[in-house]
């Protein structure tokens, strides 16, 4: 197995906390390090409908736990000092870039994203390898965003991804694997 640390933005915006994750991942042994990289004006609306998942609006959540460009550098270059690998999910087009200057070797796109075609799309066309996630989609969106990664012509992986954490045991349905890897054909 490749195991992933994921991390997201639970550093909460503390860029000293984050390379604390990165010292205790690599130290238990994890292949690579999952962050965010936001832009939260780029990314959304101010007034959007309140989550119930929140306490408070997302826009706001991810203002105070965003990570700046520098401090991303940062943590990319830790992570190749220790030799696990930095990966990091783009929530925009200017994320990817970001990502793609800082020459992160994959790029990881969130399920939020899965059916924002022209993000896939550009992401895709940098050529780097693809972990794409596909939790809170149908198997038709997700055809689709396969067909347009397939025809860019740059390698991924699905990864079966359930939208709700911690995950009930009950709704795991790790059943779609096999199934995902039947009709595309691709790693999952």
């Amino acid at each position: 197995p490749y195991i992933v640390a994921e991390v997201a933005v639970n550093h909460q915006g503390d860029v000293e906390q984050a390379k604390r994750m990165v010292y205790i991942a690599h130290a238990l042994g994890a292949d690579a390090i999952k962050f965010q990289l936001h832009f939260p004006d780029r990314e959304m609306l101010r007034e959007v409908p309140h989550s119930q998942n929140f306490d408070e609006p997302l826009y706001d959540i991810l203002v105070k736990t965003h990570l700046e460009v520098e401090e991303h550098q940062a943590l990319k270059q830790l992570c190749d000092s220790l030799g696990i690998t930095y990966l990091c999910t783009p929530f925009s087009k200017e994320a990817a870039d970001v990502l793609d200057h800082l020459e992160v070797s994959a790029f990881k796109t969130g399920s939020g994203e899965l059916t924002n075609l022209p993000l896939q799309e550009h992401i895709a066309k940098k050529r780097k390898p693809m972990i794409i996630s596909t939790g809170m989609s149908t198997i038709e969106e997700i055809a689709e965003t396969v067909g347009l990664v397939q025809a860019v012509g740059t390698p991924f992986v699905l990864m079966h991804c359930v939208s709700a954490y911690p995950t009930p045991y009950n709704i795991v349905n790790l059943g779609l694997m096999p199934k995902y890897l039947e009709r595309f054909q691709v790693p999952v």
